[in-house]
């Protein structure tokens, strides 16, 4: 499989109860470097870069979230990798 970009809105009951930590913790375990931030509209960005089927795994948890969120939506779309980050922060 090779390198894809993977760009993400969650949305739902999904800020103020741990979701953005769920998705590093996550993305780590999956060896995704990117970021993911909330968003003023009440949902959450995630952009992430690696190896595909762990993007496809990614999404799954996604749309599962943590025990504290409730996630209604999860629009996305795969891309080229461009290569621009080194890590997975929260911001």
């Amino acid at each position: 499989m090779s390198p894809k970009r993977f760009e993400a809105r969650v949305s739902g009951f999904v800020q103020g109860v741990g979701f953005r930590y769920f998705v590093k913790r996550n993305a780590d375990i999956l060896n995704l470097v990117g970021y993911t931030e909330n968003l003023h509209d009440g949902s959450v960005q995630v952009v992430a870069e690696g190896e595909e089927n762990n993007l496809v795994k990614f999404l799954d948890v996604l749309r599962k979230g943590n025990s504290f969120s409730l996630v209604k939506n999860v629009d996305y779309n795969f891309s080229e990798p461009l290569g621009e980050f080194s890590a997975f922060e929260i911001y």
